[in-house]
């Protein structure tokens, strides 16, 4: 397999390649970036995408049943017998009518992928489980990452579903959720926390990892990358493989927005779709270096060619100000995203926009999804707000079909939704208002009554 599988500088200029089981993840020419390469004209290919709707039928093989292996001929870099799966993938595509009038949409244009029905509660299991299936196959012994919560539970979660594989994270001060650092805590994983935030953490994450010969699991990593690719597979699989015209994610580290641009043109290129949807990827407005860069310094793919000394201007602005980033929407909580480059390809790939939208539309938004039956955690809900602006802007059409993806279970920052919610003032002021959110639009509070039956039906009576 390794002659038809390695890995790929992803600058066209460059060319440089490296071996299946160099777990460096830096191109060894030029030290950028890569991708997952396969050498598709060896390799079997489905001659249709309706050839995986067969794979229902084998669902007690783990492999089948997994939302992500189940489709493991479109990204073949592993035996059967190596991979690791904990039955990740079994998400929802769900037609979404009351979000998509609140965005701005026509009935039955907007589709929500929920990724918090994964086994963690997050996008990351996807990714994961091809990152450590990676990993066993290099005979890795322990994995790292740095994360602001969803990367370090997942990782916690497969190593210990592995148990051959020790876990260590690296979180910034006061960085991550109770939620989310619970299950690091509860899956065994050894956390460590840094002075400084998830830029500093990751910087650290990759020299211990290259020092001390750690697999490193966050999305510099292509084969976490291949993992997530999968997400738009089942997208496609919920809509009877028809490309929708708009997909929407939120931008964090940029991994997901590169993996979906990755798996449409593999798919375009083997002659399975027709046409790729265009990408709209959502900044926080206080973690929206993307935003800045694409939209404002006007910073493009071109071929590979992209003008790096406006990244690096733009991050010595940073650094001379000692800005941080600081959002609500901690799961994209991020200034320096390793993916950038990735990024900008994908949005010269699928013809794809970048917006910044503020906490208090997030958090507005996410109000919205709950309502509607799905609870998100608020960097999810970036999608819709990100929707609702592009809509608003005639970006995107009130008939065009959209898929937002939910990247988390509500669950996952639970203090920002009760905080949006309470009837406490003071609970509200210390974690949102801090943060520049005076007020919200959609909040359900908690109605206080005395303990007496007459006045307990009479505010029933006044309130449903």
């Amino acid at each position: 397999m390794t002659d038809l599988v390695f890995q790929k500088c992803i600058n066209p200029k460059c060319g440089g390649t490296t071996s299946l089981a160099d777990t460096t993840f830096r191109c060894p020419r030029c030290g950028g970036l890569l991708d997952v390469a396969y050498d598709w004209n060896r390799l079997p290919v489905p001659k249709s995408l309706k050839h995986f709707e067969g794979k229902w039928a084998n669902r007690t093989n783990p492999l089948d049943f997994s939302g992500v292996w189940r489709f493991r001929e479109l990204f073949p870099f592993a035996p059967d017998s190596a991979i690791v799966t904990i039955g990740e993938g079994q998400t929802l595509c769900q037609r979404a009518d009351a979000v998509a009038t609140y965005a701005g949409l026509n009935p039955g244009r907007l589709f929500l992928q929920y990724e918090g029905m994964n086994p963690s509660g997050s996008f990351k299991d996807n990714g994961m489980s091809a990152a450590f299936t990676h990993a066993r196959m290099t005979g890795a012994t322990r994995a790292a990452c740095a994360s602001t919560g969803n990367t370090s539970a997942s990782l916690a979660i497969y190593c210990a579903a592995m148990q051959s594989m020790r876990g260590i994270i690296f979180i910034g001060s006061g960085k991550i959720s109770y939620g989310k650092l619970s299950q690091a805590l509860e899956h065994g994983a050894l956390t460590l926390q840094i002075n400084g935030d998830f830029d500093d953490a990751l910087r650290r994450v990759r020299e211990v990892s290259q020092q001390l010969g750690i697999y490193l699991v966050n999305s510099v990593n292509p084969f976490r990358l291949e993992g997530q690719k999968s997400i738009m597979y089942r997208v496609l699989e919920a809509l009877r493989w028809e490309v929708p015209d708009w997909v929407v994610v939120p931008g964090g580290n940029l991994g997901n927005v590169s993996s979906f641009a990755k798996a449409f043109s593999e798919l375009l290129d083997l002659g399975l779709i027709a046409r790729v949807p265009r990408l709209a990827v959502i900044n926080a407005a206080g973690a929206n270096t993307f935003y800045e860069l694409h939209e404002k310094h006007n910073l493009r793919w071109a071929g590979g060619q992209f003008d790096q000394s406006k990244i690096d201007g733009y991050y010595a602005a940073l650094d001379a100000t000692s800005r941080k980033a600081d959002t609500l929407a901690s799961a994209i909580e991020i200034n320096r995203p390793v993916n950038l480059p990735k990024a900008l390809r994908s949005l010269d790939r699928c013809n794809g926009v970048v917006r910044s939208v503020p906490d208090v539309e997030i958090l507005d938004a996410k109000a919205k999804i709950g309502a509607g039956g799905l609870g998100c955690e608020p960097a999810s809900a970036a999608s819709v707000a990100g929707l609702r602006m592009l809509v608003r802007e005639g970006v995107i059409d009130k008939d065009e079909r959209v898929v937002c993806i939910l990247t988390g279970h509500v669950l996952k920052d639970s203090d920002e939704t009760v905080a949006y919610h309470s009837a406490d003032q003071a609970t509200f002021d210390a974690k949102i208002g801090k943060r520049g959110v005076k007020s919200v639009a959609f909040a359900n509070r908690a109605v206080p009554v005395p303990n007496d039956l007459a006045a307990i039906v009479k505010a029933i009576e006044q309130n449903a």
